[in-house]
Parts: structure tokens; sequence; C-alpha cells
């Protein structure tokens, strides 16, 4: 059983405008406040590009690499979902961001552990987190 109390953070992890681009291609999203960075300083507040919300939801699987323990031997961990998810602060292409993971609660479920995590990412050098949610992550014997 992982501690209820403790907060666990993952490395830092720099999101450049090459990977956007990889992103915007993979979900055809080419939105130009994601992809084209002479308009989005023209056109916007943000002052250039900025980050998918959703990429930010994907990155939690490499950030929880980095903070969290590995499941057991012979377990295997599995996204079960989001209770809630906020999108608090636009990202600009460029920064740096962390996740900080905090176990709310371990329930027995299908033969496994059910772990809901409050997460949030966080930009380096602000105070207002880039995203908050509460996610579920399901361990399972292999």
């Amino acid at each position: 059983m992982q501690d209820a109390q403790a907060t666990l953070v993952s490395d830092w992890f720099e999101v450049d405008q090459k990977i956007v681009d990889g992103f915007a291609d993979a979900i055809n999203d080419h939105q130009f406040i994601h992809v084209d960075p002479a308009r989005a300083k023209a056109e916007t507040a943000y002052g250039g590009t900025i980050v998918h919300g959703f990429y930010l939801l994907s990155i939690l699987t490499a950030f929880a690499r980095s903070a969290l323990p590995p499941p057991a031997p012979g377990s295997v961990e599995v996204n079960y979902g989001f209770d809630k998810v906020r999108f608090l602060a636009p990202v600009p292409v460029g920064s740096r961001l962390r996740a900080s993971f905090a176990l709310q609660t371990e329930t027995p479920k299908a033969g496994g552990m059910l772990r809901n995590y409050a997460v949030s990412v966080h930009i380096e050098g602000t105070d207002r987190p880039a995203l908050a949610a509460s996610w579920l992550v399901l361990e399972t014997r292999g």
C-alpha cells in the first residue's frame, strides 16, 4: 500500500514546438494557437503557441513513471479514467513542466487495487498549476 499522505513529484520535462506539432498531427488538432508561433503571437494574449490540454493529460503517464513507485512484480497498471479534470492555466510552448501526485484513496477492485490520485501539473516559474485532476489508476495482476 502506498502512503496516502505523501506527495510525489516527477522530474522536469520541457515541451518544445516539435513535440506540440507531433501531438497536433497525432490528434488532428492544428488550431493555430498550438502550431503557428507567429500567428499565435500576433493574434492572442498568450505571446506565442500553447500546449494542447489533452497533451497535458497524456503526458501524465510519463510523469507518473518518474514519480510513483512501479507496480508490484506480475502486476500491470492501467488508466481507469478521471473523476475530474481542470485546465487552469495555458502552458506556453517551451515551458518546463512537472507533476505532483498525492494518493487520495486505495480501493480493492476486480482482484486488484484502484488508486485515486490528486494530480497537478506545474509550470516552472509560476505558482498556478496548469492542470488539476483526480486520476484513477487500476493495478491488476498480469
